[in-house]
């Protein structure tokens, strides 16, 4: 922890236990002896804290303030996951519409409030002064969540009714659901379907219409579901996993290289700056789009197929401007 959260702790350790022997802070805070009295006389002689040694109870203690000296700590804001774990959550609760957590939800916003504003910093000023944007979310029917969400966790079966945008059709499948996944602002529906015979995930927002079976859903480890769906590239599922090797101009690698494309990427830079990337994938249709958003800041070396179909799409999109 740095040197304001220290303050913190000790404040806090002085406040809870009325005396605290030099050990528990060393023990605490994990630091050293010397590191520890420098703290204390900070605290002392730069913020007015009213710390002192209490020989004969064997401890430091808070003593009685001087007239005149306002002991007052830092000020100690939320790191960046948290500030956005808390917004986040602010806003889907907000947002969220009548069902069984109605009556719960103003309860829980003004504990969020309570915890995102203090004395110096307003709420208002914090909604204003940070956003939270999301983007590409597909809007869903919200009625099919509540069906998928029970055969889920009830283990039952689902029928529904399905559009597959690629081939602009709707079929019926009967599926065994496992889990709902929720990636880049969407929600996905792992599931086993019986017409295909395969592990497959469903976005919630092409599914049509839902129907709970009473039967019992076919259960998948979580070994199989992840060695399906985990191994590759993005949402889209496969066995087969292929290598895919992205060189990337020296400009574009100052981004590039601080991003995680997948857990198991492999990256070096090579002698000319360029930014050399390698990732898995079992179904291209993700990784084409993520590659093509970089235009010519981005070169498929490996495996041909996927370079032949980057080529091809470039290609095409060259012929609409008359290329």
């Amino acid at each position: 922890m740095d040197r304001t959260e220290r303050f913190y702790r000790i404040d806090q350790l002085l406040h809870e236990r009325r005396i605290v022997p030099i050990e528990v802070f060393l023990g605490e805070l994990e630091i050293s002896r010397a590191t520890f009295k420098r703290d204390i006389e900070y605290l002392r002689d730069r913020l007015n804290a009213p710390i002192v040694w209490d020989r004969e109870a064997g401890g430091y203690r808070f003593d009685k303030p001087m007239a005149g000296n306002k002991y007052e700590l830092p000020g100690l804001w939320f790191n960046a996951s948290e500030i956005h774990a808390l917004l986040t959550m602010q806003q889907l609760l907000q947002n969220l519409g009548p069902g069984l957590l109605s009556p719960h939800v103003d309860p829980l916003l003004t504990r969020l409030k309570l915890l995102l504003e203090s004395a110096e910093i307003p709420m208002d000023s914090v909604e204003k002064r940070i956003r939270i944007l999301r983007v590409n979310a597909r809007a869903y029917e919200p009625e099919h969540f509540s069906p998928i969400a029970t055969a889920v966790l009830q283990r039952k079966k689902l029928e529904i009714s399905y559009y597959t945008r690629s081939r602009d059709e709707t079929q019926d499948r009967v599926l065994s659901p496992q889990r709902l996944t929720h990636y880049r602002d969407n929600w996905y529906l792992d599931a086993w379907c019986h017409m295909r015979n395969g592990i497959r995930s469903f976005s919630l927002d092409a599914i049509r219409r839902v129907k709970l079976i009473s039967e019992q859903a076919l259960d998948v480890s979580e070994q199989e579901l992840d060695a399906i769906l985990g191994t590759g590239y993005g949402i889209f599922s496969g066995k087969e996993v292929k290598w895919a090797e992205l060189r990337f101009t020296p400009q574009r690698a100052r981004w590039v290289s601080r991003e995680a494309w997948h857990p198991e990427q492999k990256s070096r830079f090579d002698d000319e700056g360029r930014y050399i990337l390698n990732v898995p994938y079992s179904d291209d249709r993700e990784l084409v789009m993520d590659i093509l958003k970089f235009g010519p800041e981005v070169e498929v070396l490996g495996p041909d197929p996927l370079r032949r179909r980057i080529i091809d799409l470039v290609g095409q999109t060259s012929g609409i401007y008359g290329g």
